[in-house]
């Protein structure tokens, strides 16, 4: 067999798993020792408690202020064409009617109390990823999570997918994200007084049309200031994390307290106005505030320990988050009925509206407020650093140029991809908004679980003597449950979020076949 060639100088330990470009796997050994180049090594820093802050950070947003309500009460709308009808409903209407004449109309039936049934149960469906994910990350202590996982087990084009698939979500989520604290922010400042103006505080660009605004500054100021942190280092990014995360925890706990003493009994009756149907379909509602806990894994390449510590950081974060989750469903759902939440402002910042609405202190009031940006201001943090440390693992790997590889000789982080990362967020969160596209970010999520827990497998299979500090136990069922789980719950997106998928993957393979595989290291003269 005649030597590979490629387009760089290949290493001299390249091994062809397949005679196919597209399935060639990487071997784990030496993705480890790339990750050694003095040149390229990222600073080892991150411990036990840091790794389970990022992933708390990356969990709890603003969500869990919000979306407990809007899952409490139920939701009933009408879906405008076919496109925003749900892909499950299109075939489900399909095999008992034959048509799709009813899929325009969509309705999710209240959970009631038994919300907090409902983030539990999604809980114990996110926890068969969440163990996926552990295993694989203390086997390859890489960074680039679930793309570098996908190179070691299933090929290159699946990896190259994934990678592309990673960045669609982390991009789509932050900028989502950054125009919500741009709005929530503005919506507080005014409360005191301090109006900020329109033209430099909403979207240029909205549901087609231009506002007249000239630039999102809120959204984008805090992306900036975030990007410099990343930029500073790793250490100093976890440590501003861990006081973030602390104060959202103490606003949650604070919450718990004080509307605990304003609970009433008669409130959590009917318990669950919908039965089990409704409890399914909260879960369906809440299931995307449990995604973040598989940004810890892209963390492992500046974790002290990752073999022991990124296995804690990500299960750790799925119990700390799963505890709070229920507890403020209980709460919120005695202090007022389920049906309060239905439309308004109820809906829209249920936790705030219930304690002004009860007669609670202004400070404690505050405490949310200030718990809910914190909430924002975190998950941008972590999402953006997991962003930055995907290019990088696309680069080193020669998919992506080599500049996105670059490491800062004084801070030792990568620093070209973390401002790339940054400009590639802040810029359309100044300008677009985009919450009609949030889902994208939901789907990427759900097809990286599919593809990590698929990994599981075929290393059980294809290197059973491979040391593993964390094993995921009864193999293959316990990934092929994760499997089934995630893959239903991509149907119950919208036709248009796979089409905006599907568009994406196709523009990332086009870039592929003409530049990456190229210059991969099994590319052929």
């Amino acid at each position: 067999m005649s030597q590979p060639t490629t387009t760089e100088p290949p290493s001299k330990d390249v091994v062809r798993t397949s005679e196919n470009q597209l399935f060639c796997c990487k071997s784990i050994d030496k993705l480890i020792s790339e990750a050694e180049d003095p040149e390229r090594k990222l600073k080892k820093t991150l411990g036990p408690w840091s790794l389970t802050a990022l992933g708390i950070g990356a969990i709890i947003g603003s969500g869990i202020f919000v979306l407990t309500g809007t899952a409490a009460a139920g939701e009933y709308f009408q879906a405008p064409s076919i496109l925003h009808a749900q892909v499950l409903d299109i075939i489900v209407n399909f095999l008992r009617g034959g048509g799709t004449a009813q899929v325009l109309m969509h309705g999710r039936p209240p959970a009631g109390p038994s919300i907090a049934i409902s983030f539990f149960l999604v809980a114990i469906a996110c926890s068969f990823a969440g163990l996926c994910y552990a295993e694989l990350a203390s086997m390859i202590p890489i960074a680039g999570s679930a793309y570098t996982y996908s190179y070691a087990t299933l090929g290159e084009i699946f990896a190259w997918i994934i990678g592309w698939d990673l960045i669609l979500e982390y991009v789509v989520s932050n900028v989502v994200v950054a125009i919500g604290f741009s709005a929530y922010t503005k919506a507080q400042l005014s409360s005191f007084g301090l109006n900020l103006p329109d033209r430099w505080s909403t979207p240029v660009w909205e549901s087609g049309h231009w506002t007249g605004a000239y630039f999102n500054v809120p959204a984008f100021l805090i992306i900036f200031i975030l990007t410099v942190l990343l930029v500073r280092g790793i250490k100093e990014s976890a440590e501003a994390n861990n006081v973030m995360v602390l104060i959202k925890i103490s606003a949650i706990l604070i919450f718990l307290v004080v509307g605990g003493a304003l609970v009433h009994p008669g409130n959590w009756k009917p318990f669950a106005p919908s039965g089990f149907g409704g409890v399914v379909t909260g879960g369906a509602i809440v299931f995307f505030t449990y995604i973040g806990f598989d940004s810890v894994s892209t963390a492992a390449e500046e974790a002290r320990n990752p073999q022991r510590d990124l296995p804690i950081g990500i299960i750790a974060s799925l119990i700390v988050c799963t505890l709070l989750y229920v507890g403020v469903s209980i709460v919120l759902l005695g202090m007022m009925r389920y049906t309060t939440f239905i439309s308004g402002d109820a809906a829209q910042a249920p936790v705030a509206y219930a304690l002004k609405a009860l007669g609670a202190s202004r400070w404690s009031q505050s405490i949310i407020v200030i718990g809910a940006l914190t909430g924002m201001i975190s998950s941008l943090l972590v999402f953006q650093y997991g962003q930055a440390r995907i290019w990088y693992a696309m680069s080193r790997d020669r998919l992506f140029p080599k500049m996105f590889s670059a490491v800062h000789k004084k801070f030792q982080t990568p620093h070209i991809s973390t401002w790339i990362a940054g400009f590639v967020v802040g810029i359309p969160s100044g300008i677009f908004a985009i919450s009609d596209a949030a889902d994208l970010s939901n789907i990427g999520t759900l097809f990286a679980f599919v593809l990590v827990s698929l990994g599981v497998i075929i290393l059980r299979r294809t290197q059973p003597d491979r040391p593993r500090v964390f094993k995921v136990p009864l193999v293959p069922w316990f990934p092929l449950i994760s499997i089934v789980l995630c893959g239903g719950l991509m149907t119950g997106l919208t036709v248009i979020t796979w089409v905006r998928f599907v568009v994406w993957l196709v523009l990332g393979l086009l870039i592929y076949i003409f530049y990456s595989r190229h210059r991969s290291e099994f590319a052929r003269k």
